[in-house]
């Protein structure tokens, strides 16, 4: 890390709610990262929360300093029995946070718990925004590549924007899955 302060990860929890609904609102206002045009409550970010953890999904959050630095998740690709094998990657860091190393080490605890669920596929969709260029270079440094593009397929702050679809595949051989 740039300032030599490691980020420290651990399981979120419900208290951790505010702070979350709090980055993610910010993003929803002034961001692209999220295609949401109304910033969720704290209720309701706490019932995603919930959603994620009923799913034995690992929802995290990194400090620095012993503050609220950012949070990450996974939740599942798409409802369907035969994607279960595969989730979606989401990350969130706070603007003061960023560059420090805590995007990298929220991924990297992400993708050791996927491996330890049994889990094959991490999936990233990157909309386009001025970090999307670091965030794809950070999911390449991790494993992760390119899927494909959609192209203008959210349209947020007066303009249409793109969305890159990235894959971390966690048995490249095309094992069986090792679990139900």
């Amino acid at each position: 890390m740039a300032d030599g302060v490691t980020p420290a990860v651990r399981p979120a929890v419900a208290a951790d709610m505010a702070a979350v609904a709090a980055l993610y609102g910010r993003e929803v206002t002034g961001g692209t990262a999220s295609f949401e045009l109304e910033p969720p409550s704290v209720a309701e970010m706490t019932a995603r929360f919930d959603a994620v953890r009923d799913k034995e999904l690992p929802w995290l959050v990194a400090e620095v300093d012993g503050g609220f630095a950012g949070y990450a998740y996974l939740s599942p690709f798409r409802p369907r029995a035969a994607y279960r094998y595969g989730v979606e990657v989401s990350v969130y860091v706070e603007e003061a946070a960023r560059g420090r190393g805590v995007a990298r080490a929220l991924m990297t605890a992400l993708i050791e718990a996927a491996r330890d669920k049994g889990l094959r596929h991490l999936i990233g969709a990157i909309s386009q925004s001025a970090t999307s260029d670091a965030s794809i270079a950070l999911h390449r440094s991790l494993g992760f590549g390119t899927a494909g593009v959609y192209r203008q397929v959210g349209w947020k702050h007066d303009r249409w924007l793109d969305v890159t679809l990235m894959q971390l595949d966690l048995s490249p051989d095309g094992a069986p899955p090792t679990r139900g």
